[in-house]
C-alpha cells in the first residue's frame, strides 16, 4: 500500500506509517537502559505490579519480549537462579506459539493518558488466545479521570512579556499572544500537576474492563463530564489520568497516577485551552472527551474535546502526543 501524506497541526506534512514501522519504531524505542531505568525506579508502579504478582503465583512463567531487552531478561532471569520457572520468549504477542493455555496476564501496558501505545490491542489479543476460561488478567480494569487545571507557571511565562519594558525598556507586549498561541497549543503536555492546581473535584469519564473490552471499543474511548470549581480562580488546562485495579480476595491494589497521589513516572496528561477562562466558586465545567488512534500512526493517541465552562459558548479542540514523546512512555 502507497504512504498517504497529511497536514500536521504545525503545517508540516506527515506520513502515515504502516504497521510493520509503527511496531519496529514502537520496539526499538525500548532497546536502551533509560527507560527501564525510568520504570523500574518508579517504585508506585513497580511494587503495585510486584503485590499484585505475589497475590497470584504461577508454577511457569513466559515471559514474552519483543524489543532486545529481552536478552537481557534472560541474564537477569539466570543471574536470580529462575531458568526452571521463567522462559524468555523474544517475540511479539501476536506471533508466539505455547504449548498451554496460561491461567494469568500480566502486562503493563499502560501508556501517557493510559492509551498511547496502544499496548492493550496486544494484551486482548493474548487474552482471547492463551487465557485459560475464568483466568485473570493483572491488572483487570482501568478507569480514566478528568479535572480542570490552574497552571501558574504558563500563567507567569505569558506576563513575562508585559515586564520586559521595565527591565530592559523595550515594549514587548506584543508577543503575549504570539506565546500564548506557542504554549496553550494542540499537544498533549506531559508534566506533573500539583493537588494545589486542581480547581474540582475528579471526574470519572472511562472505565475499561480488560475481561471483556473489545478492539472496537478501544478505537474511540469517550465519556462524558461534569463537575463544578472549587474558588475563585483560571482555569488554564484539563488534566488527565488514570488508575488501573488489581483483582484481589480481600483488598484490590490500586495503581493511581492521580495528581492527588504519589507521582509516577506517568505524570498527567495536560490539555491547554487556547484561553484561560476565569471562574469561580460553583462554575459549572462539562463536555465530551473522546480518546482515539492517530491516523499518521495508530500507536500514538489522539484527545478531541468539546466542554463547556459557566455561561460561555461550546469549545472543541483536539490534541495530540508531540514528537519528543513518540519515543518513550
Amino acid at each position: 500500500m502507497a504512504n498517504s501524506w497529511k497536514m500536521s497541526q504545525h503545517g508540516t506534512k506527515k506520513r502515515k506509517l504502516d504497521r510493520s514501522t509503527e511496531d519496529y519504531m514502537y520496539f526499538d524505542s525500548y532497546s536502551d537502559v533509560t527507560i527501564h531505568e525510568e520504570m523500574i525506579a518508579d517504585t508506585v508502579r513497580t511494587n503495585t505490579y510486584r503485590m499484585g504478582i505475589f497475590k497470584n503465583r504461577a508454577r511457569k512463567v513466559y515471559a514474552v519480549e519483543a524489543s532486545s531487552i529481552a536478552d537481557q531478561a534472560v541474564r537477569i532471569v539466570k543471574l536470580n537462579q529462575m531458568e526452571d520457572r521463567i522462559e524468555v520468549i523474544k517475540a511479539t504477542l501476536e506471533t508466539i506459539e505455547l504449548t498451554e493455555q496460561v491461567d494469568v496476564i500480566v502486562s503493563e501496558w499502560m501508556g501517557y493518558a493510559l492509551l498511547h501505545e496502544s499496548m492493550l490491542n496486544s494484551v486482548i489479543f493474548a487474552r482471547d488466545k492463551w487465557l485459560k476460561p475464568g483466568g485473570l488478567i493483572l491488572p483487570s480494569r482501568a478507569d480514566l479521570y478528568i479535572a480542570p487545571i490552574n497552571d501558574l507557571v504558563v500563567e507567569g511565562r505569558l506576563n513575562f512579556w508585559s515586564t520586559v519594558k521595565g527591565q530592559y525598556g523595550v515594549d514587548m507586549s506584543c508577543m503575549t499572544d504570539f506565546a500564548r498561541k506557542c504554549i496553550m497549543n494542540k499537544d498533549i503536555t506531559v508534566n506533573p500537576v500539583t493537588v494545589e492546581d486542581v480547581l474540582s473535584h475528579p471526574c470519572k469519564f472511562a472505565e475499561l474492563d480488560l475481561n471483556t473490552v473489545t478492539l472496537e471499543q478501544l478505537r474511540d474511548v469517550r465519556g462524558v463530564f461534569s463537575c463544578e470549581c472549587f474558588g475563585s480562580s483560571s482555569i488554564h488546562a484539563f488534566c488527565v489520568w488514570f488508575t488501573v485495579t488489581f483483582p484481589a480476595e480481600e483488598k484490590a491494589l490500586v495503581l493511581s497516577t492521580s495528581p492527588f497521589k504519589p507521582e509516577t513516572h506517568w505524570k498527567q496528561a495536560v490539555l491547554y485551552l487556547d484561553d484561560a477562562v476565569d471562574v469561580m466558586q460553583d462554575t459549572k465545567v462539562e463536555g465530551e472527551i473522546s480518546l482515539y488512534p492517530s491516523e499518521e500512526n495508530s500507536r500514538h493517541i489522539c484527545i478531541r474535546m468539546d466542554y463547556v465552562i459557566g455561561e460561555q459558548k461550546k469549545h472543541s479542540k483536539t490534541f495530540s502526543i508531540p514528537d519528543q514523546y513518540l519515543e518513550v512512555k
